[in-house]
């Protein structure tokens, strides 16, 4: 505590000083033009599908967990653990270690569990959000197999001045939460412009339901406490040299069944995450550290298990561009390496280093109507021997004019998983000698976008995957839980979303549709006593998933419905028993009012509106209806 504690003021004081030293004393200086562009698996990546998150949405979400946001945004099913408890992902009918988490560009996952909680991931934590569908392991690196989440901060340089924000939660069975921040972008004598962002939030979950049963099933109480501090600091000069920093600080401490002494859980994962990034000439420099803590304790909490893990991080990456008669080509040509330290009381007394790297080539060729890339990437692992992971995609734009737009687009590429930690170093377990996973990863679809009026916008996408992913590792019962390559699991399906847009003078509205088919099956079995599972379902995929919402805008005024759809989800590998399938339907209602320069939002929120018991991973109902309330005042000082 006292590390983080240290962190948070000596950030706040460096952030300070750069607010001070930020005064010109009337003396500006032109700056270049802000090029916003995507993230390099987003650039790079062309015939696969990915959807950007608008800003309105993570306004509305700004409270809640990621979570919660895909949840009612993407077709990604989440395996919940209960109300404020762990959280983990399936991507396009993959296990919760196929989805990579980037956080400007560096996979966040815990290298012991190999996944991410996004239970302790808030929305407020980042200022964009992409998803990447499908392999993108020649841009990502291992992970990315089903999928990868992109988390993004950026300086807004279009905003010169000074905003400060202030929030308040309050929820349903004594649930609540603060946020503070400040951000800022001002000149620095003539040649030089600062930005930065100083942000502290804290949630408290007490879930203090009203009832300990719901439809028959017992709900399990828990409580999450989650603080956080997020501190960016950018420099940029008359040449369009960028000089960032980056520090996220993460503290969540769940506690479950809190009363019951004997049965009692605890966890408390803590993550200190620094970055800083060079960019200049289109060459960009980075070096990181991340450190991941987690204390596990059960009954009177006296000798926590504890497990450390250091990750220092360093990448340089170059891209060259050509323009050639219609075409323009970009090659970015990069290099990483990462040092692994890790202390964990089921390894043994002693801790585990290895070292990783990665050397990768990602080049992108745009026409007029054809974009194209083609990537590669070689990991090196100590004691490991990661594939060679290429990847080539197309996309073409059958229709491109003012109002309406048709592209195809198609994919192939290979992907991999080193084997996290614990599955490599676990005593007894564990085993040095697994194999890295690889999949090998299709897809095709189609995009189109129509403007029938200056009014209406019309959007719709149809995509078809299939994923081969030989050499699943699997703890296996047959061996005493021992890990091994045994698995061959195949996911296809088919994802289709529209959504229709109305912007008149007083009045805007929208709707979105969505439907997603996965059939995601084990197609090779361990022994013969097995064979009854192969080409089942896998365990918490839902075949079908489906997300409807609309909303309706006058003036400061905005009323949104959210819908979420899920067909049953087996529990066991022969798909006999299973959880049944649900729809979740929240309300929304928001207001802004402004008073002089504060400009306050109001948004209250009916989580669960018609009361619907559905269950979680252990089998207990998820909470019913229940309400939250948020106050946002934003006071903003633009320069002079």
């Amino acid at each position: 505590m006292m590390r983080y504690r240290d962190g948070i003021i000596l950030s706040l004081l460096v952030g300070s000083f750069s607010v001070v030293n930020g005064q010109t004393n009337g003396t500006d200086q032109t700056l270049p033009a802000v090029t916003i562009r995507g993230t390099t698996p987003e650039r790079f990546s062309a015939g696969q599908k990915t959807q950007r998150i608008d800003s309105v949405t993570l306004e509305q979400f700004r409270f809640q967990t990621l979570t919660d946001l895909l949840t009612y945004t993407t077709p990604i099913a989440f395996k919940v653990y209960g109300a404020g408890q762990l959280s983990t992902a399936s991507f396009r009918g993959t296990s919760a270690n196929h989805t990579a988490v980037l956080w400007n560009g560096i996979n966040i996952n815990q290298p012991t569990l190999g996944l991410s909680d996004f239970s302790t991931l808030p929305v407020t934590g980042f200022d964009q959000l992409a998803v990447q569908y499908g392999s993108s392991a020649s841009c990502v690196g291992s992970d990315a197999v089903g999928g990868s989440i992109l988390l993004m901060n950026n300086p807004k340089w279009q905003q010169p001045g000074f905003q400060a924000s202030v929030g308040q939660q309050l929820g349903s069975f004594r649930n609540y939460g603060t946020q503070l921040g400040i951000r800022f972008v001002s000149t620095a004598g003539k040649r030089w412009q600062i930005a930065g962002k100083s942000f502290f939030y804290t949630t408290n979950a007490n879930n203090d339901f009203p009832y300990r049963e719901r439809g028959n099933y017992f709900v399990e109480h828990s409580i999450t406490k989650q603080k956080g501090f997020i501190q960016d600091l950018y420099f940029r000069n008359q040449k369009n040299q960028q000089l960032s920093v980056n520090l996220w600080l993460t503290d969540n401490d769940l506690t479950v069944t809190p009363y019951d002494t004997t049965v009692r859980e605890r966890t408390r994962s803590q993550s200190y995450r620094f970055l800083t990034t060079y960019e200049t000439n289109k060459l960009t420099l980075r070096l990181g550290w991340i450190r991941d803590i987690i204390d596990y304790a059960r009954g009177k909490f006296n000798n926590p298990s504890h497990s450390e893990t250091d990750r220092l991080i360093s990448r340089i990456e170059k891209e060259l561009t050509h323009s050639y008669k219609s075409a323009e080509v970009s090659l970015r040509l990069g290099g990483e390496w990462s040092h692994y330290r890790t202390q964990v009381d089921g390894y043994g007394d002693q801790p585990i280093q290895e070292d990783r790297a990665d050397l990768y080539a990602l080049l992108r060729m745009q026409w007029s109507r054809w974009l194209v890339s083609a990537n590669i990437r070689q990991a090196f692992v100590t004691r490991f021997d990661p594939p060679i992971t290429p990847s080539l995609g197309v996309e073409y734009s059958l229709v491109k004019t003012g109002k309406a737009m048709l592209t195809a687009k198609a994919s192939a590429g290979r992907s991999y998983r080193v084997p996290t930690l614990n599955e490599r170093y676990w005593k007894v377990l564990g085993n040095p000698d697994i194999r890295p996973e690889n999949g090998f990863n299709l897809e095709a679809g189609l995009a189109s976008r129509w403007i029938p009026t200056e009014h209406l916008t019309l959007t719709t996408e149809a995509t078809a995957f299939r994923n081969r992913i030989d050499d699943w590792s699997y703890w296996n019962p047959e061996s005493g839980y021992r890990v091994e390559n045994l698995q061959l699991v195949v996911a296809r399906g088919l994802e289709w979303n529209s959504s229709a847009t109305y912007s008149g003078a007083n009045w805007q509205s929208g709707l979105t549709l969505a439907y997603a088919l996965t059939r995601s099956s084990q197609e090779r079995v361990y022994n013969v006593y097995a064979q009854d599972i192969i080409g089942k379902q896998l365990v918490y995929v839902p075949k079908h998933s489906g997300r409807f919402s609309v909303f309706v805008a006058k003036g400061k005024n905005r009323l949104t419905i959210q819908n979420q759809v899920n067909s049953r989800q087996y529990i066991t590998f022969d798909n006999i028993q299973f959880l049944r399938g649900y729809v979740l339907t929240n309300v929304l209602l928001e207001t802004q009012i402004k008073l002089g320069p504060v400009a306050t939002r109001i948004q209250g929120q009916i989580n669960n509106v018609f009361d619907t018991v559905y269950l979680n991973v252990k089998r207990n109902a998820m909470p019913g209806r229940n309400f939250t309330l948020q106050l946002i005042c934003n006071l903003n000082t633009p320069k002079q």
